[in-house]
This record gives C-alpha cells, sequence and structure tokens, in this order.
C-alpha cells in the first residue's frame, strides 16, 4: 500500500488541523482522504466497553456515518474500532489516526479493519515517519490530531483515569463541542464521563443533538419505526424499541413459544432488523 506524504495546509479537509497547538507540518497516509472539508466527528472511549458502552458507539457512529458525517478515531481496541466498523457498516467514510508510523497498524488486531477502512474510501494517517515504534507518550499526542480533525468530539464511556479524557481536554483547548454519553453512576466505565458531565460537557442522548450542532442542514425527518414480518416479529422489535435488551426477557414479555420466538429472532438477525450485542443481548441495527 503507498505511503503518501502531505502538508495538511495544501489539502481542504486537513487544513483545519493547521489550527491546533503543535500542528503538525506534515502527515503519511493510506487510502483515500475525501476532496472537501466534511462534517466530521471524533468518537473515543474505553478500550474495554460495557454491552451498553457498545450499543451507544455503535447507534452513534452509524447514524452519523449515514448522514454523511466522517467518523474520525484512533483505532485502539473498544470504543475506537466500534466506531470505525460501525461507520463502514452505515456506508460512510471513516478515519483513524495511528500513534505509530506507517505502513504498520497498532493493534496488529486491527490490521484487517485498517484494510476495509481503506478498500471503503477512508484513511490511516500518522504524523510519524514510516516505521516508527509506538511509545505511550504518542498516544497522547496524537488525541490532538483525533481531535484536531473533528468539528466535536463524542465521549461514548469512559473511566476516570482514561486517557479518553485526555482527547476531551485537547478537544476544549482546540474549542471543540465535546459531547458525553451519560453513564450509569454505578458503572466504573462511566465514571469518566460522569465527571465530564459535572465539569460542563454537553451530555448526548441521540445523534441529533451534534447534527444541530455541527451540521443542521443534514437532520432528516425520522422514518416510520420498523415493523416484522410477522406478529411475533412486530412484537419482538416493538419490546427492544421499549428498551428491552436481554434475550430471556425478550421472550418473557412476548408471550411467544420458545421455538417461535427463536425462529423469529433468527430471521430478524439475518434482514438485518436487530443485531446481538453477545451475552443474549439484542438491539435493534
Amino acid at each position: 500500500m503507498k505511503i503518501n506524504r502531505i502538508s495538511p495546509d495544501t489539502h481542504p479537509y486537513l487544513q483545519i488541523v493547521g489550527n491546533i497547538a503543535k500542528n503538525p507540518k506534515k502527515l503519511h497516509f493510506m487510502g483515500t482522504l475525501p476532496e472537501t472539508r466534511l462534517p466530521s466527528v471524533a468518537i473515543v472511549g474505553t478500550r474495554k466497553p460495557t454491552i451498553y458502552g457498545k450499543e451507544v458507539t455503535h447507534q452513534l457512529a452509524y447514524e452519523l456515518a449515514r448522514r454523511g458525517v466522517v467518523i474520525v478515531s484512533g483505532l485502539a481496541l473498544g470504543v475506537d474500532g466500534l466506531a470505525h466498523r460501525a461507520a463502514l457498516e452505515a456506508g460512510g467514510i471513516t478515519i483513524a489516526v495511528l500513534a505509530n508510523g506507517l505502513p504498520d497498524i497498532y493493534p496488529a488486531a486491527h490490521a484487517s479493519l485498517a484494510a476495509d477502512i481503506i478498500k471503503h474510501g477512508g484513511a490511516i494517517i500518522s504524523e510519524y515517519e514510516p516505521e516508527t515504534q509506538a511509545w505511550p507518550n504518542q498516544f497522547l499526542e496524537r488525541n490532538r490530531i483525533v481531535s484536531g480533525l473533528a468539528d466535536a468530539v463524542i465521549i461514548t464511556e469512559a473511566a476516570s483515569k482514561s486517557g479518553t479524557l485526555n482527547t476531551a481536554m485537547h478537544a476544549l483547548d482546540q474549542g471543540k463541542e465535546v459531547f458525553v454519553v451519560p453513564g450509569n453512576i454505578t458503572s466504573p466505565m462511566s465514571s469518566g464521563c460522569n465527571a465530564l458531565l459535572k465539569q460542563g460537557a454537553t451530555p448526548i442522548t441521540s445523534f441529533e443533538d451534534v447534527l444541530e450542532v455541527i451540521a443542521p442542514e443534514l437532520l432528516r425527518p425520522q422514518s416510520s419505526l420498523a415493523l416484522g414480518n410477522s406478529p411475533a416479529e412486530t412484537t419482538i422489535i416493538t419490546l427492544l424499541q421499549a428498551g428491552i435488551r436481554d434475550g430471556e426477557e425478550l421472550q418473557r414479555q412476548s408471550e411467544i413459544a420458545a421455538a417461535e420466538f427463536a425462529t423469529a429472532m433468527t430471521m430478524l438477525e439475518i434482514a438485518g432488523t436487530i443485531r446481538s450485542l453477545g451475552a443474549n443481548q439484542w438491539t435493534l441495527k
């Protein structure tokens, strides 16, 4: 894969990073950069998201990407990877910023994800010279570019000492809006998010909250809610829309026989109407 070298101030999409502290004089990238400046949102968070964190990350990244917003993140395990994948599922563009030199992908477990990002019109970016090894301080340095490329930053789930909070601080220094997903007050994985909210960060409960700030022209009337191809499927969808996620609880409240319930769930998953969150937890796609 060809490694391109570019001065940010010469490219319409990258010029925005010229306004950040320690602005990079050059960037290396593989793949394709947007030809013009497009609405962009960075989505970051913990490397060990809960089921709740996985669900909200996918939902926000998917819905924003589906409406033409570029999703920026750091290709890390956890929330970063989930955001990139959701953007790809939505047919959108996503950009990953690495803390090491190209063409190596870190973490190696995301090599196939990086390839998919490039294949579907996105880019992998680094400010470091090719083959530069990743060192701990470089991950913190990288965060200023993740937030710098974006018009706003979303933090979906983060512990109190998460490196994600470093990205939030960069975003605030850069004058970017920081959106934070409220979390369960008993969950350690939400303690960082809840602390940011107490300090004045903007709470987010839907993708529309972000679009209203960065790209109101992309807001569209919501389409009608999905219906199933059978009464059983429609019942399950209705329960999921009401916030029920557990498979056993779905079956209990649906009052559908086990065999019929299993068939309906299978058909809904094949149709792409629902998706598994793991541990018999489900959500609408």
